[in-house]
C-alpha cells in the first residue's frame, strides 16, 4: 500500500520534482565550485531530499480531493472514529503521523537541535500553517491532523537523536564523510529497488 501511494504521488508531480531538482542541484554545484567548498555527497542528498519532501508535502496537503470530509475543531474526534488496524486508520491516523517524520528528522539535522521544545514549536508552526491554508482554499481544517503531525515530528526528532548518539559512539574511522556517503548510496539503492518492486520491506 505504501509503495503504491508513493508511486501514484510521484507520477503526479514528477515534472515539478525534475525541474526543481535540476535547477537547485546545478545552482548548488556552481555555488560549491565558486566558493571552493568541499562536495560531500550525503549532505547534498539531505538538502535535495528535504526540498523534494517539501514539494511532496505541498502537493499532498493542497491538491488531493477531500470533498467527502468536513472541518474538525474537536481534539481526538477524528482519531477515535476509526477502528484500530483498519485501512482508514492507517491512512488517516498513521499516515498523518508518518508524513511528518521526515520533517522532524530533517529539521533536527539542519539546525542541530538538541531540545525537543524547538521541534514542537517548528512542527506546530508548519502543521497549523498547512491546516489554516487548507481551510482558506476551501478544503478542511482538522485539529487532529495537527496532533498527529506533532507526533510524527517528534518521532523524526527521536530518530535523528538515536542516529546521532550511535554515530557519536562509532570509531573515528567510521565518522568520515566517505563512510556516510556509502550509507546514503546504499539507502538510495534500496529505495529505488523497493519502488520498482524488486525488493519488499516487511510486506508494505
Amino acid at each position: 500500500m505504501l509503495r503504491s501511494n508513493i508511486i501514484i504521488l510521484f507520477e503526479q508531480i514528477w515534472p515539478m520534482i525534475l525541474i526543481c531538482t535540476v535547477i537547485l542541484a546545478s545552482t548548488r554545484l556552481v555555488w560549491i565550485i565558486q566558493n571552493k567548498k568541499r562536495f560531500i555527497l550525503y549532505q547534498e542528498v539531505f538538502i535535495l531530499g528535504f526540498t523534494v519532501y517539501i514539494m511532496c508535502l505541498f502537493y499532498a496537503v493542497t491538491f488531493q480531493d477531500v470533498s467527502w470530509s468536513t472541518s474538525n475543531f474537536v481534539p481526538f474526534k477524528e482519531i477515535l472514529r476509526y477502528d484500530v488496524g483498519s485501512l482508514k486508520f492507517f491512512k488517516n491516523v498513521i499516515g498523518n503521523m508518518l508524513i511528518f517524520v521526515p520533517f522532524g528528522f530533517f529539521i533536527s539535522y539542519f539546525i542541530k537541535v538538541s531540545k525537543v521544545r524547538y521541534i514542537v514549536i517548528l512542527t506546530l508552526i508548519a502543521s497549523i500553517t498547512i491546516e489554516v491554508t487548507q481551510y482558506m482554499i476551501g478544503r478542511v481544517f482538522d485539529v487532529d491532523d495537527i496532533l498527529l503531525n506533532l507526533l510524527g515530528g517528534l518521532a523524526g526528532f527521536s530518530l535523528y537523536t538515536l542516529l546521532f548518539d550511535i554515530s557519536e559512539k562509532m570509531p573515528r574511522a567510521l565518522k568520515k564523510p566517505f563512510f556516510y556517503n556509502i550509507i546514503i548510496i546504499v539507502i538510495i539503492i534500496v529505495i529505488v529497488l523497493y519502488l520498482f518492486n524488486v525488493i519488499k520491506l516487511g510486506g508494505i
